[in-house]
């Protein structure tokens, strides 16, 4: 259940920072409000999903995911540049992830 809650928090922090750049430096009102609301139910997900999962490996997830997923909506949907050293980068970040996740499994 930890999990779920982990992944409503990176679904809301990406929903969030997708808004601040919809909100364009804060003219956009819906936008802007937005930004509050979901990075509230970011946060309060995050907080319960911490009762279970270590803070290491739950943010590591938390910010690796919300990384790419942001990087992919930037390329998709705002026609941001992916070059191959941004691919890499965030390659990269998923093995951290990942390396992370396997030490709790270790201990």
């Amino acid at each position: 259940m930890s999990y779920l809650y982990l992944a409503f928090a990176i679904i809301f922090e990406i929903c969030g920072t997708t808004c601040m750049k919809l909100s364009e430096g804060f003219t956009k009102p819906l936008p802007s409000v937005l930004i509050f609301v979901f990075y509230g139910i970011s946060f309060v997900s995050f907080t319960i999903a911490l009762k279970k999962i270590d803070v290491s490996v739950a943010y590591a997830i938390w910010a690796g995911l919300g990384v790419a997923m942001i990087s992919l909506i930037g390329y998709v949907g705002f026609n941001e540049p992916m070059p191959p050293v941004r691919i890499a980068s965030l390659l990269l970040i998923a093995l951290g992830v990942i390396g992370l996740h396997l030490s709790t499994s270790i201990n």
